[in-house]
Protein backbone atom coordinates (compact mmCIF):
# COMPACT_ATOMS: atom_id res chain seq x y z
CA UNK A 1 0.00 0.00 0.00
CA UNK A 2 1.47 3.32 -0.66
CA UNK A 3 1.24 4.32 2.63
CA UNK A 4 3.15 1.83 4.04
CA UNK A 5 6.90 3.09 5.41
CA UNK A 6 9.76 1.88 3.45
CA UNK A 7 13.43 2.18 3.88
CA UNK A 8 15.11 4.69 0.89
CA UNK A 9 18.31 5.84 -0.30
CA UNK A 10 17.89 9.45 -1.47
CA UNK A 11 20.30 9.83 -4.72
CA UNK A 12 19.97 12.36 -7.29
CA UNK A 13 19.34 11.84 -10.63
CA UNK A 14 23.11 11.09 -12.03
CA UNK A 15 23.37 8.62 -8.74
CA UNK A 16 27.54 9.12 -8.81
CA UNK A 17 29.17 7.80 -5.58
CA UNK A 18 28.70 11.47 -3.88
CA UNK A 19 25.35 12.04 -5.21
CA UNK A 20 23.23 11.29 -2.22
CA UNK A 21 20.90 12.97 0.02
CA UNK A 22 20.88 10.64 3.31
CA UNK A 23 22.95 11.53 5.98
CA UNK A 24 25.15 8.31 6.01
CA UNK A 25 25.51 6.75 2.60
CA UNK A 26 24.84 3.15 4.14
CA UNK A 27 21.79 4.34 6.41
CA UNK A 28 18.28 4.23 4.83
CA UNK A 29 15.76 6.69 5.15
CA UNK A 30 12.20 6.00 6.37
CA UNK A 31 9.32 7.33 4.03
CA UNK A 32 6.21 6.53 2.54
CA UNK A 33 6.47 3.81 -0.97
CA UNK A 34 7.69 6.39 -3.29
CA UNK A 35 7.83 5.68 -7.39
CA UNK A 36 9.47 7.02 -10.45
CA UNK A 37 7.68 10.34 -10.91
CA UNK A 38 6.76 10.95 -7.28
CA UNK A 39 8.04 14.76 -6.22
CA UNK A 40 10.42 14.90 -3.10
CA UNK A 41 11.43 18.28 -1.69
CA UNK A 42 14.59 18.45 0.11
CA UNK A 43 14.91 21.54 2.05
CA UNK A 44 18.60 21.07 2.34
CA UNK A 45 20.20 20.24 -0.86
CA UNK A 46 23.17 21.72 -0.59
CA UNK A 47 24.61 22.04 -3.97
CA UNK A 48 22.02 20.90 -5.32
CA UNK A 49 20.79 24.53 -5.04
CA UNK A 50 20.45 26.22 -8.36
CA UNK A 51 23.27 28.03 -7.88
CA UNK A 52 25.27 25.14 -8.40
CA UNK A 53 23.59 23.31 -11.21
CA UNK A 54 25.17 22.65 -14.20
CA UNK A 55 24.30 20.58 -18.10
CA UNK A 56 26.45 17.65 -16.76
CA UNK A 57 26.39 15.19 -18.92
CA UNK A 58 23.76 17.26 -21.10
CA UNK A 59 20.94 17.37 -18.87
CA UNK A 60 18.97 20.47 -19.09
CA UNK A 61 18.67 22.28 -15.36
CA UNK A 62 15.69 22.15 -13.66
CA UNK A 63 12.66 24.96 -13.19
CA UNK A 64 13.38 27.19 -10.05
CA UNK A 65 10.31 27.98 -7.68
CA UNK A 66 10.38 29.81 -4.76
CA UNK A 67 8.14 30.33 -2.05
CA UNK A 68 7.17 33.79 -1.38
CA UNK A 69 4.34 34.64 1.70
CA UNK A 70 3.26 31.14 1.72
CA UNK A 71 2.99 30.55 -2.11
CA UNK A 72 5.02 28.69 -5.01
CA UNK A 73 6.08 30.89 -7.90
CA UNK A 74 8.17 29.72 -10.62
CA UNK A 75 11.27 31.89 -11.17
CA UNK A 76 13.00 30.52 -13.88
CA UNK A 77 11.66 27.62 -16.53
CA UNK A 78 12.88 24.79 -17.25
CA UNK A 79 15.57 23.89 -19.89
CA UNK A 80 15.14 21.81 -22.75
CA UNK A 81 17.72 19.98 -24.26
CA UNK A 82 17.98 22.75 -27.18
CA UNK A 83 19.11 25.37 -24.50
CA UNK A 84 22.16 23.05 -23.00
CA UNK A 85 23.61 22.78 -26.91
CA UNK A 86 22.32 25.95 -28.48
CA UNK A 87 25.61 27.60 -28.40
CA UNK A 88 27.89 25.08 -29.35
CA UNK A 89 29.88 24.91 -32.33
CA UNK A 90 30.31 22.54 -34.33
Amino acid sequence: MWWQIKKHLIAGNLCESGDVFNENKKELRSLPHLKESDILAILNAGAYGFSMSSEYNLRPRPAEVAIVEGKDRLIRKREVYQDVTRNQIL
